[in-house]
């Protein structure tokens, strides 16, 4: 059976990780050291041949996105880390960018040169200002001893680094809803193609990484790609920070290699379950990834594994619910969250996450109809791939997997008016309502819909 790794996280026990001289201790900015006595298409190839995939979500293999960037254009290629982090269940860039920025740093300015670029920008979301404030002090450090900058370390090759505040918009993790952000317009996905890796960021060749993919980058450059691929499985090589949250009893984020079981990383890592309480429902990558049973608790943890049971890795955030949860009320809480942050470019996403909301109050406030199950089944196909980004697509996840795994506790609610017994009331749901006020939301009736 796998075992624990260090590799994203072996600094995290030095108190002073953060700092330029704790970094450089441990091994720091060697790897950019090499790298730089390496030809930038050696170094691509080489993340290309070490199988790492995209950390943010879809799990796009990085060395082939690099690879689309044309080096010949003319035009300045730029480098764009996506640290606005705004799926619910996902903490993992922030601990590492607390923990260790200048791992970031080292990432971006070898896969900087790699790439030939010579800007790059870190896109982080506003209420992220410790990690900010962490990098801030990172990247003058990085400048002040030439990690960064002009001439670095004697190579001859620049690269700057902007920070960049968003406003905490969940949309902008789209990656060109995200470049739309940057350029300073409002955060909503463009139309594609042409892509960014052709025309991205100032209609120039963009890459877009996640943080921790960027991360992976100085270790499978300084200790080579037969040692990457000896970690994790053939499709989904590397090692992978999970972030469980939820019930269990020590929710945190944990390095284990890809595809290590679900079960193994909760009961070895988090303790297990609460105590007297069983695993119910989980999602594996976050709130947009369908969810999945506790039949599924021994299935692996990476990109195939997951998709081959009808959901999705996402970034990895295994959000474990226990059987005194409501699945019905989490999946109300979930949409509440995408009918806010949808962006309203598209009728699909911006009308059906708020009509999914309604129907869904409805039923948990005992005032569900039969037909209120065939209205959600159908309002999400009429949102999934028709919506102009993920979002939408994302925001049906979880309609579509509880009505698959728990329609009996959809019918009960509609034929009761309450919970089943033994399911927890979280949101003061005591059984039939007539009015939402008495739970301090604003009465949202229906009518005949």
């Amino acid at each position: 059976m796998p075992e624990p790794v260090k590799v994203l996280t072996q600094r995290w026990d030095r108190p002073d990780a953060h700092t330029l001289s704790g970094y450089l201790d441990s091994g720091g900015y060697r790897a950019l050291r090499a790298a730089l006595e390496e030809a930038p298409e050696r170094l691509r190839e080489q993340v290309k041949a070490s199988g790492l995939r995209g950390r943010g979500g879809a799990g796009f293999p990085a060395g082939v996105k690099w690879g689309f960037v044309p080096q010949d254009s003319g035009k300045p290629i730029y480098l764009v880390v996506n640290a606005d982090e705004g799926e619910p269940g996902t903490f993992k860039d922030r601990e590492l960018m607390e923990r260790d920025p200048h791992q970031l740093l080292e990432g971006i300015a070898i896969s900087s040169y790699a790439l030939n670029s010579h800007r790059a920008f870190i896109f982080i979301r506003g209420e992220y200002l410790w990690p900010g404030i962490r990098l801030e002090e990172a990247i003058a450090e990085a400048y002040g001893q030439g990690y960064l900058g002009k001439d670095i370390l004697g190579s001859g090759f620049d690269c700057d680094v902007t920070l960049h505040y968003a406003a905490g918009a969940y949309i902008c993790g789209e990656e060109t809803a995200l470049l739309e952000a940057l350029e300073g317009r409002r955060g909503q996905p463009r139309l594609r193609p042409p892509f960014p890796a052709v025309a991205g960021l100032y209609a120039c060749p963009t890459v877009v990484n996640n943080v921790e993919t960027i991360m992976n980058v100085p270790h499978l450059v300084e200790r080579g790609v037969d040692w990457y691929r000896s970690m994790g499985t053939e499709k989904s090589p590397g090692p992978k920070v999970y972030c469980v949250s939820g019930e269990v009893a020590r929710p945190g984020n944990y390095e284990w290699p890809m595809g290590t079981t679900c079960r193994q990383i909760v009961e070895e890592s988090c303790g297990g379950m609460l105590p007297d309480r069983a695993l119910k429902f989980w999602a594996p990558g976050g709130s947009s990834t369908p969810l999945l049973t506790a039949e599924h608790y021994d299935i692996g943890m990476d990109f195939d594994a997951i998709a081959e049971a009808g959901s999705l890795l996402g970034t990895g955030a295994m959000m474990m619910f226990s059987d005194r949860t409501s699945v019905v009320e989490a999946t109300l809480n979930w949409m509440r969250f995408y009918e806010h942050e949808s962006c309203g470019k598209c009728t699909p996403c911006r009308e059906g996450t708020f009509w999914l909301s309604q129907v869904l109050e409805r039923i948990l406030d005992g005032r569900g109809r039969t037909q209120d199950l065939d209205v959600l089944e159908t309002a999400c196909e009429q949102i999934f791939g028709r919506a102009f980004c993920a979002l939408g697509d994302g925001a049906t996840s979880p309609v579509f997997s509880s009505l698959k795994y728990f329609r009996d506790e959809y019918e009960h609610l509609i034929e009761h008016g309450r919970l089943p017994d033994g399911v927890e009331d979280r949101d003061s749901h005591a059984g039939p309502v007539t009015d939402n006020a008495q739970h301090g939301r604003p009465s949202m009736r229906l009518g005949a819909t």
